[in-house]
């Protein structure tokens, strides 16, 4: 078992207090976005075997086969498959989606085949990966995820009784689901000058009044992102999207071409090893149309907040469509709890502490914030600490 050394990402968007105070430090006055907790390139945990730290995508590199465990590198290859996060949002992420892995191995090879440097700010494609994503929440989240039903967008939007929303209202009652939502997005970010500003400029305002004759509910959710990205055509955007509060322990899984963003609140993240994202506003960076419009599923509805499933041993799981990430939880009580070690895991303390207890003899304990890295030698890990809630992270073979 290895107790890992994490990198915390200081995007703008980050919570200045909420990342400090789960791992017990002062706050620096700076945002602080994402714990890394992983193998991906950009920021690898690091741990410490007997002779000073090292990357745990390079002792991984060394050895797939015995950190991975043999059915892990034949199932997904030689490095590990995902990525768990802590994210704290203190101001709106972007609005977003992600590619399926086709689409990402396309993107990635034609940006590659013409030269486009991997950390240029216009570049979409930094690897060849899909990013299926899932957020579980660990104080009261919020979030857009997934498209409205075009009759559900019509309806939000004439309710704040905005002209300049009236084409697209229009538009939403009298078009095919998938037709409508198409059309209505990319009316909305093609819109540049004096027209965005005048459109945005009314429907902030807007989003202002019904916030302030409803406070806390959706609106003051608009209204807050208006505020925080003054001007941005994102903010018409939104209106297409579900707004979603979770509260602790709810969940979303974001499959590939679901347009979303978070807006505020901590969660465990946990994701296809990837960082290709497709953004569609609420944001400063770059912004392309064509591709999010290729990308994006155009399909309405109610998104599905999960809860967890507990099974007989107390691990309370998410269930997921996919096999490169599994994310459970376990809340320990006086009785110990048991895992495998047949597929590489990540073990999460967020509340409380956590002593790990491995078959080899070795131990380790975990106080809230902390992780480790449990390699797939085959031996089971015990865990017990009453009152302690943990987040594991692993495959599915």
């Amino acid at each position: 078992m290895d107790r890992l050394v994490n990198t915390v990402r200081p995007y703008a968007w980050g919570s200045v207090t909420a990342i400090p105070e789960l791992l017990g430090q002062e706050a620096t006055g700076e945002p602080q976005a994402e714990l890394w907790m992983g193998a991906h390139p950009g920021s690898p945990s690091r741990v410490d075997r007997g002779s000073g730290p090292r990357s745990l995508a390079e002792l991984i590199a060394e050895d797939p086969t015995a950190e991975l465990g043999a059915a892990a590198v034949a199932k997904f290859g030689p490095s590990l498959p995902f990525l768990l996060k802590v994210l704290a949002a203190g101001t709106p992420l972007s609005i977003q989606a992600h590619p399926d892995l086709e689409q990402a191995k396309a993107g990635f090879a034609d940006e590659e085949s013409r030269g486009v440097p991997v950390d240029a700010p216009h570049r979409n494609y930094k690897d060849a990966n899909h990013k299926p994503e899932l957020i579980c929440a660990l104080d009261e989240f919020e979030g857009l995820c997934g498209f409205r039903t075009p009759a559900a967008a019509a309806d939000l939007m004439e309710s704040l009784g905005a002209p300049v929303l009236a084409p697209l209202v229009e538009l939403l009652r009298n078009k095919p689901e998938a037709e409508a939502l198409s059309e209505a997005l990319a009316t909305i970010l093609s819109l540049t000058g004096a027209a965005a500003t005048a459109a945005v400029t009314e429907v902030a305002a807007a989003v202002e009044r019904a916030a302030a004759a409803a406070p806390g509910g959706e609106f003051s959710a608009y209204a807050y992102a208006a505020r925080e990205f003054p001007g941005d055509t994102g903010l018409l955007a939104a209106l297409l999207l579900n707004y979603v509060r979770l509260q602790p322990g709810e969940a979303l899984y974001l499959g590939a071409g679901v347009p979303h963003a978070y807006l505020r609140g901590i969660g465990v993240e946990i994701l296809a090893n990837s960082d290709n994202v497709l953004r569609g506003g609420l944001t400063p960076k770059h912004v392309d149309v064509p591709e999010l419009l290729r990308v994006v599923e155009f399909r309405g509805g109610q998104p599905d907040v999960l809860r967890p499933v507990t099974d007989g041993a107390g691990e309370q799981l998410y269930p997921v469509p996919i096999d490169e990430f599994r994310l459970s939880r376990f809340v320990l009580g006086p009785e110990p709890r048991r895992v495998d070690g047949d597929a590489p895991q990540i073990l999460l303390c967020t509340e409380g502490a956590v002593r790990l207890a491995h078959t080899d003899g070795s131990t380790l304990t975990l106080a809230r914030g902390e992780s480790a890295f449990l390699p797939a030698t085959g031996g089971g890990t015990e865990l017990s600490g009453p009152g302690a809630t943990v987040f594991r992270a692993t495959v599915t073979l």
